[in-house]
């Protein structure tokens, strides 16, 4: 049953289809998670089928600090004195039938978890998607000279062997949730196979992060056999880590830090110098999420 909230544009409907996430918010540092989906929608010439309506589930105001408000605000945009833009939060479901996929980007909801949650079901089930995934990112204590780490959690057992087969580290995260783990826990319920594709990414890089980027496609396309040219994505990475290299160059206390991390994440250990190196991170003004 299609959920109130729920905009459907033109019907889909899939053989066993896939459906691939990504929201902006709690897990999204680096456009991991939004560009990663923004990239396949327009290498897979993905076009719009379906829409959440916000009104139910987003905060446009919240009380508290300017820099705490504005993260709820909606965008909007003054020209000459005319509003030109005012941009409520879109979630947006593309679809490739070609490549029997779903795509959807968004913005985490804020409010009413389990009914974002229902309208997502409802495409899932109209479109006949059998297996989705999540892909995001986290701030650690990783560097930008060496690919990130992925990380997985499934919402059965039945995924544990896709994570060993593409080398996918299981999660042991507790803490604060994010929507996505919310969604995860009640797919099984629902007859989805979904999983989450999650990088650390380096926490003292700020700004779009095109290597970790590439990594996620290149995993994301492997399972799901894919044909995306990443040639264009892949010139990005190689301009991106030069950028950073020559910066690093000009701060050798972070060059230093950075030779520590590059250090135990080689030899695939962690030590006391990570309390050290969350405190100097700290001290900069970096946060580890």
């Amino acid at each position: 049953m299609q959920h109130e909230a729920l905009r459907v544009f033109d019907r889909v409907r899939l053989d066993n289809g896939r459906l691939i996430m990504g929201f902006s918010g709690w897990m999204d540092g680096g456009d991991v998670s939004t560009g990663t989906v923004e990239y396949l929608i327009r290498k897979l010439s993905a076009t719009k089928f379906a829409e959440i309506n916000p009104s139910p589930f987003y905060i446009y105001s919240f009380p508290g600090s300017m820099e705490v408000a504005s993260l709820f605000r909606p965008h909007v945009k003054i020209e000459d004195g005319v509003v030109a833009e005012c941009d409520e939060p879109a979630s947006t479901f593309y679809c490739s039938p070609p490549h029997n996929v779903v795509l959807f980007t968004g913005r985490e909801p804020n409010l009413h978890w389990r009914e974002f949650a229902e309208c997502l079901f409802s495409v899932v089930s109209m479109c006949n998607v059998t297996t989705a995934c999540f892909v995001g990112s986290f701030a650690g204590l990783t560097p930008h000279t060496r690919e990130p780490r992925l990380f997985s959690a499934v919402s059965a057992e039945t995924l544990r062997p896709l994570l060993k087969h593409y080398d996918l580290n299981p999660s042991a995260y507790e803490g604060p949730g994010s929507f996505t783990t919310f969604l995860t826990a009640l797919a099984h319920a629902r007859g989805l196979e979904l999983f989450s594709l999650v990088a650390e990414i380096p926490a003292y890089v700020e700004g779009r992060n095109p290597k970790c980027i590439e990594t996620v496609m290149r995993k994301v396309a492997a399972i799901f056999d894919l044909p995306v040219d990443l040639s264009d994505l892949h010139a990005l990475s190689r301009d991106f880590e030069k950028r950073i290299n020559d910066l690093v160059k000009e701060s050798p206390e972070l060059a230093e830090q950075i030779h520590r991390i590059e250090e135990d994440h080689d030899h695939a250990v962690v030590t006391a110098k990570d309390d050290e190196l969350k405190t100097w991170l700290e001290k900069q003004g970096i946060r580890l999420d």
